[in-house]
């Protein structure tokens, strides 16, 4: 059995809430989490938009991660 180790170079991942302070402690997690992999955020966009179902906003976010770059 082989095991193949290779470096994360770029990740992205998408997000979502009913309500920006928990739309920003979900990011504010993954950032933490993917400093063990030394990635760094790179950029990120976020949207509102109202969910009829829920009746309320539904706020989105795509968080681009990126290898930390070494001074």
């Amino acid at each position: 059995m082989s095991f193949i180790v290779e470096r994360i170079e770029t990740k992205i991942e998408f997000f979502e809430a009913f309500d920006l302070r928990t739309l920003e402690r979900k990011i504010e997690e993954q950032i933490q989490n993917n400093k063990a992999l030394l990635l760094d955020v790179k950029s990120v966009q976020h949207q509102a938009t109202f969910h009829p179902q829920a009746d309320k906003m539904l706020y989105t976010a795509v968080v681009h991660f990126a290898v930390k770059q070494l001074p």
